[in-house]
This record gives structure tokens, C-alpha cells and sequence, in this order.
């Protein structure tokens, strides 16, 4: 298994923390060279020096999504360091909770500008990269881009756009050789896990919850499958129901 992806470059936003950094380390033992895309310098950095001997190579990019120019340097950046793009997480994502009737409107932009538009346009910049290499694409959406409830309107509105764009595009590029793959976890034992129980009041405990590296080994499980399939869904869940 290590080196299976030797030198497969590996792009993931995200990557500072939650299920971007467990994929990050997952891809990284598996021999790829790694950028990682984050806002915050100290938390990619961390995630840099954790990585197994194996890893070609990491380097940490900081770059805010919601900034279109940001998005531009980045694609330019990666030209002229690797010319090229194996594999594109699409791992970084935000959520604000309340009831359609009271939430504020800028809420509603806010996921919408990093949980759609900001992946839309990335995948825009990249995948003439992407489609040089026959790679792969994975967006991480989340059980609220399949079923919605109560509190979540607008982030589940965006995750089901961010469906409908995956699902579109896997439609567009196959032909090309280009995989692509959506993955809906459930409750992960995350940040976003910890604003949605502070917004609820509902603590869940760990045994209840999904952990970063369950979605990273299904997401390297599909990468690594032989050229003849394609995953193109991956529901996932916590094997221990918490009680109602």
C-alpha cells in the first residue's frame, strides 16, 4: 500500500483540520505530494510536519476561498511548481444554524460562497490540471446534501447544490477519464460537529460520532480503486445510533 500514489500530486482544501487534515495524512502515507490549502498558515503548517515519511512532499497554501483572485494564485502557483493535478478535495466548508425565518440573509451568503461557488470556481481553475492526468475529484458534502431537518435551510441548500455540481460534472468529464466522487458523512467528530452541538445544546459523545479518518480511509479506498469503477456516492454513518 505506501507509495500507491507516489508522487501523485494532491491538492486539498480543508486540509488544516477535520476530515481534510485526516485525508491529507491518509495521502501522504500513501506517497503523494500534498497542498494543502487552509486559511489559517499555523494549522497547515502543523499538518506539514505530521506527515509520514513517506509523503514526496508537502506544502501548505494559504488561501482564502471566498476571494476570487486567491483562487487564481493558487491555480498559477500550482503551474509553476507541478504543472500538473492528480487528485482535488474539495474538504473546506462552513455552517451557520437557525430557521429559515430568522437567520440573517448574510449567513445564507456565507455558505454559499464556501460551500458552492467557492469548490465551483476552484474546480473551474484546476481541472484542465486535472484532466491532464485522467485524476480525481472528491467533493466531501455531507448527510444534509441527501435529508434535510429543522435549523440547517441554508447549509443544507448548499450542500445540495454542491450535489447537483458533482454530479454534473461527473457527467461532463468521465469522458475525459476524470473521476469524480461525492462523499455524505454523517455526525464527525469535527469543528463543525462542535458549532452545530453548541447551537443545539445536544452533546453527542464520541462513540456516537464518525471520526475524520472513517471518511479519509473510504475516500482513499475509492481513489485506489483499479480504472475499470468509479465510486461516485459514498453515504456514511456512525455504526452506534445515539439515543433520540
Amino acid at each position: 500500500m505506501p507509495g500507491e500514489l507516489k508522487n501523485h500530486v494532491a491538492v486539498i482544501t480543508g486540509a488544516g483540520s477535520g476530515i481534510g487534515r485526516a485525508i491529507a495524512l491518509a495521502l501522504g502515507g500513501l506517497g503523494a505530494a500534498l497542498c494543502l490549502v487552509g486559511r489559517r498558515p499555523e494549522t497547515l503548517e502543523s499538518v506539514c510536519k505530521e506527515m509520514p515519511a513517506a509523503c514526496s512532499s508537502s506544502k501548505a497554501y494559504v488561501c482564502d476561498l471566498s476571494q476570487d483572485r486567491e483562487i487564481e494564485a493558487l491555480r498559477v502557483w500550482l503551474m509553476s511548481i507541478h504543472g500538473r493535478v492528480d487528485i482535488l478535495v474539495h474538504s473546506a466548508g462552513t455552517i451557520s444554524l437557525g430557521t429559515i425565518e430568522s437567520a440573517p440573509i448574510g449567513d445564507f451568503d456565507k455558505q454559499y460562497g464556501i460551500n458552492v461557488r467557492a469548490p465551483y470556481l476552484l474546480t473551474q481553475a484546476l481541472l484542465p490540471l486535472v484532466r491532464l492526468t485522467q485524476g480525481e475529484i472528491v467533493f466531501i458534502n455531507s448527510s444534509a446534501g441527501i435529508h434535510t431537518k429543522e435549523q440547517i435551510g441554508a447549509y443544507a441548500a448548499s450542500k445540495h447544490a454542491l450535489r447537483a455540481i458533482a454530479d454534473t460534472l461527473r457527467m461532463e468529464v468521465n469522458a475525459f477519464g476524470v473521476r469524480v466522487l461525492s462523499v455524505y458523512p454523517g455526525n464527525t467528530a469535527t469543528a463543525m460537529q462542535d458549532t452545530i452541538q453548541d447551537h443545539t445544546g445536544r452533546q453527542l459523545e464520541s462513540q456516537y460520532l464518525l471520526q475524520p479518518e472513517d471518511i479519509a480511509s473510504a475516500v482513499i479506498h475509492a481513489l485506489l480503486l483499479p480504472r475499470t469503477a468509479e465510486v461516485t456516492d459514498i453515504q456514511i454513518r456512525p455504526f452506534r445510533k445515539a439515543p433520540a
